[in-house]
């Protein structure tokens, strides 16, 4: 049995543990309440040194860039380079392993797909440096790259940073968090209502040869200039940048890709849901696939695909969503504000009915980014007052949506879409006129289906919640402190609860209710 240990340097610094094709863990270093894309912490290295049971087979590094010279770490960032060569590993002689962060990417799609009999399968990686297509024979073997075009991700990012008046003119890395932002503010705009200027704006970002760092003060002449991120100019632009980005790489995929292959998406801008949905209406592809982890988090585990690879293993990992940690209980809420109970599933529903929010843990945390009912922030749909008082527990601007959890049963009732999405990666159209809480200003909400084997305790919620409102639809945002990764121990879940009144803690079979 081959046991593979691969690291991602750099932001979303993370580790994966591959034994036998097998995902045993893929810890991120901004979980456990670390800040949201840390480096690698010694925490997330000692977390699986306590966790193997020997030294592994392989020891994978994934490739990066150093952050002043741009000097490789490892293969580096780019190209098809793969290394490999035998190092002492804590006293015992190992393989190293080493390909590019540009590699990671490819193989993380390929390997954590679905199986499936294709002579050729499509890869798109489009993330803050990469954006190009790659054509995979059966051997896991790039036999054509389409180049598209050079930072999507940061060139969308960095139109957030030039909008926002606190953000430098000069020297700083666009916001990594400013593409999720400006992917809710584009539902508030139109692209065709774009003026004159504004689309002179895009087509600006769109051809500019640097943008890390954010030549921001070379764009001072342009109407989103510290407009705000909220300004009218700024929705409209998004919106529009939204549809050129797309309209590229779908213009090329027709031009230059066979049709009838499957595609398999990696990179930050796959957490893109409009993007993601609108691969599955282009109609040349024969599926789309996603991984949770389509961005820097999953990258640990295509390096370690790779490393596979490379021992002539050319078929997709098992692998779980929940592969992170178990929850620490190193702490105990005081009994005079917090009283203990058996975990009621009807009662807890009928709890949040009455308005109650639940921070709601079980199990292993999520890989990636997105809260999948292991930690998260659950509450009633129907109330758009709720959607605000999530969005203040949270920190989070008020333009921000807020995603459900649903019932698989449900869907056709609550959405007009019935489609399974388990890891919530795309838009679907609120059907129910209730749901104001998950409705988008455009209609559209981010669904994350629960099945009773994906997921049983948070289905067994949800049938509770159906029991007493109607609809297994719930509220379901991150569990998290603002900017920090998911809460993993019952210290700062305390002092997250209390801090943010959230009166009702839900770990495992235990319920937790704040007394006053």
């Amino acid at each position: 049995m081959m046991l593979t240990m691969a690291i991602k340097p750099g932001h979303d610094g993370a580790i994966a543990v591959i034994e036998d094709g097998r995902l045993l863990w893929c810890l991120e270093s901004e979980k456990d309440s670390f800040p949201r894309y840390a480096q690698l912490t010694p925490t997330t290295l000692l977390a699986v040194a306590e966790r193997l049971g020997r030294i592994p087979d392989i020891v994978a590094l994934g490739g990066w860039a150093k952050p002043r010279n741009g000097g490789p770490i490892g293969a580096g960032y780019s190209g098809d380079v793969v290394q490999r060569d035998r190092i002492q590993f804590f006293g015992k002689e190992v393989e190293y392993f080493s390909s590019s962060h540009e590699r990671s990417h490819i193989m993380m799609a390929v390997g954590m797909a679905p199986p499936g009999d294709h002579d050729l399968k499509t890869v798109l990686v489009w993330e803050g440096v990469t954006g190009s297509f790659y054509l995979v024979d059966r051997n896991w073997r790039v036999v054509r790259t389409v180049p598209v075009l050079d930072n999507p991700g940061d060139r969308y990012a960095f139109l957030f940073s030039l909008a926002d008046p606190t953000f430098a003119d000069r020297g700083r890395t666009p916001r990594l968090d400013g593409s999720g932002k400006l992917m809710a503010l584009a539902a508030y705009g139109e692209a065709e209502s774009a003026d004159a200027e504004i689309r002179a704006l895009v087509e600006r970002l769109l051809t500019a040869k640097v943008l890390n760092p954010a030549p921001k003060a070379d764009f001072a002449d342009t109407v989103v200039y510290n407009s705000g991120v909220e300004s009218e100019a700024t929705k409209t632009a998004a919106a529009l940048l939204t549809k050129r980005i797309f309209d590229m790489f779908t213009e090329v995929a027709l031009r230059e890709l066979p049709a009838g292959t499957p595609l398999f998406i990696s990179g930050g801008c796959g957490l893109n849901c409009d993007w993601n949905g609108n691969w599955r209406e282009v109609g040349h592809f024969t599926s789309v696939f996603v991984p949770p982890c389509t961005n820097d988090s999953g990258s640990a585990i295509g390096t370690a695909i790779d490393a596979l690879a490379q021992h002539g293993r050319h078929h997709p990992i098992e692998w779980s969503v929940y592969s992170g940690l178990e929850f620490v209980d190193d702490a105990a809420p005081d009994s005079q504000r917090w009283r203990q109970q058996s975990r009621d599933d009807r009662a807890i529903a009928a709890a949040i009915a009455r308005g109650a929010v639940v921070a709601w843990v079980q199990g292993r945390w999520e890989i990636g980014p997105r809260a999948l009912g292991n930690r998260s922030l659950l509450a009633e749909p129907y109330s758009v007052a709720t959607k605000d008082k999530l969005n203040q527990i949270k920190q989070r601007e008020n333009y921000r949506p807020i995603a459900p959890c649903c019932r698989a049963e449900d869907l056709a009732r609550a959405f007009c879409e019935d489609f399974p999405d388990p890891h919530m990666l795309y838009f679907r159209r609120v059907r129910s006129p209730r749901l104001g809480a998950i409705t988008h200003v455009d209609g559209s909400a981010r669904v994350q289906s629960v099945t009773a084997v994906a997921n049983p305790q948070l289905h067994s919620l949800l049938d509770a919640f159906a029991a007493e409102t109607g609809l297994g639809v719930l509220c379901n945002t991150s569990l998290n402190h603002n900017r920090r990764g998911f809460i993993n121990r019952m210290s700062d879940l305390i002092c997250h609860c209390e801090d943010r009144r959230v009166d009702h803690m839900v770990v495992g079979d235990r319920w937790y209710q704040r007394i006053d």
